[in-house]
């Protein structure tokens, strides 16, 4: 007998890893993009605790897969200082996090999504890949969603489309297997949400094969546009979800 965390209802358990399948397919069919909209319905869907830990966990799944299809194509030689910077920097924001109210986590995540849509994430060339490292592992441990951050660090590499997605899904990989880390040693009970996890992260699996298996030519050209929407109306309900948490609308 499955056994559903007492803080989710029956149907979210099952959406949650309906949703994993999908946004691992986003993410192997497009490059990007699955991870930003997965935290978005996980920060509506579970408790802010359990936010980031969760997404870091199977964030690892999704991308340990695509990482495992495309081994011989990654970029090797940014392994070791990328993830000598990640782990440095996940630590230092581990520090900061336990500190942090849950609807301005929210508020927060809500700002980088809207960011990665509008806005222009700047991107750290190969030379600077520890730098890269040590920004994107402490912004990981706050927004969960750091793939925009590190895709633009890939992209300066200017590696072909396997290579950019093989290298990318190495490094996040590392990036999330930090944060889980940092994340049990500050105290999340992972075990809790074991058949959740397990569940998405087999989802998530299945989502990438699908992914890579159909050649997705007439929906780029309408893509960008609709994972923006999706994105931009996420971010704004997380808003409004933390400025309700907050108890601001109580002033008035």
């Amino acid at each position: 007998m499955i056994d559903i965390p007492a803080d989710l209802s029956e149907f979210t358990f099952y959406f949650l890893i309906f949703a994993s399948m999908v946004t691992s397919f986003i993410t192997s069919a497009f490059g990007i993009g699955g991870g930003a909209v997965l935290i978005g319905l996980l920060a509506i869907k579970l408790p802010p605790f359990a936010l980031l830990p969760i997404h870091g966990i199977v964030q690892i799944g999704s991308n340990f897969g695509r990482t495992m299809i495309f081994l011989k194509d990654i970029k090797k030689d940014v392994i070791i200082p990328f993830s000598l910077g990640t782990i440095l920097g996940s630590f230092l924001g581990g520090t900061f996090f336990v500190q942090i109210e849950p609807w301005l986590l929210q508020l927060i995540v809500a700002v980088f999504i809207l960011w990665s849509v509008f806005g222009k994430i700047p991107a750290v060339g190969a030379s600077h890949i520890t730098l890269g490292g040590v920004f994107s592992g402490f912004c990981t441990m706050f927004f969960g969603a750091s793939g925009t951050l590190v895709a633009g660090m890939v992209k300066t590499m200017k590696l072909e489309p396997v290579k950019h997605l093989a290298t990318h899904s190495a490094l996040m990989t590392i990036q999330h297997s930090a944060k889980v880390v940092i994340f049990g040693f500050v105290g999340f009970a992972y075990a809790e949400y074991f058949f959740l996890i397990a569940g998405m992260i087999i989802s998530g699996f299945i989502g990438t094969i699908i992914g890579k298996k159909i050649l997705i030519k007439f929906g780029k050209k309408y893509f960008k546009l609709v994972l923006n929407t999706i994105l931009t109306l996420i971010a704004l309900n997380l808003v409004w979800n933390s400025i309700k948490m907050s108890g601001y609308l109580n002033s008035f």
